[in-house]
């Protein structure tokens, strides 16, 4: 698989069109397009922002490895905090979260719990309410 067919495979996978992925991404959806059409290769910084964004790492982006490694759904040991795992299987939520896959299993039954709570306090609560109101 070339790099091209994996940008586009993990877009597809996160259910984002190229005009979302591109302006999440700063470029335009021209150049995500090259990209994905294997007709530009992107520079060391532009590779890691997409690994970031697809979460996965460069490694898999250049087929180094064939394991996506931020795969929720296909890691041991999933599904006992399925909202979570969508949550932080997002793209625009992984920023918060980054560090999670490579975390010990202690900070990860850490970082869920504090998501639990924060979901918890925000049950309820509309678009342009304030907190605590």
């Amino acid at each position: 698989m070339s790099l091209g067919y994996r940008l586009r495979d993990r877009r597809e996978k996160f259910g984002k069109t190229q005009l979302e992925a591109a302006k999440h991404l700063g470029i335009s959806n021209v150049q995500l397009s090259r990209y994905e059409s294997d007709d530009r290769k992107p520079d060391p910084d532009m590779l890691s922002r997409f690994a970031e964004y697809y979460r996965t790492t460069t490694d898999y982006l250049i087929g180094r490895t064939n394991i996506a490694a931020a795969d929720f759904r296909e890691t041991a040991g999933s599904g006992e905090y399925p909202a979570f795992e969508e949550f932080i299987n997002n793209p625009e939520h992984g920023v918060f979260f980054k560090d999670y896959l490579d975390a010990p299993e202690e900070r990860k039954d850490e970082m869920r719990r504090f998501w639990e709570f924060i979901r918890e306090k925000e049950k309820g609560r509309k678009p342009g309410d304030r907190q605590n109101d």
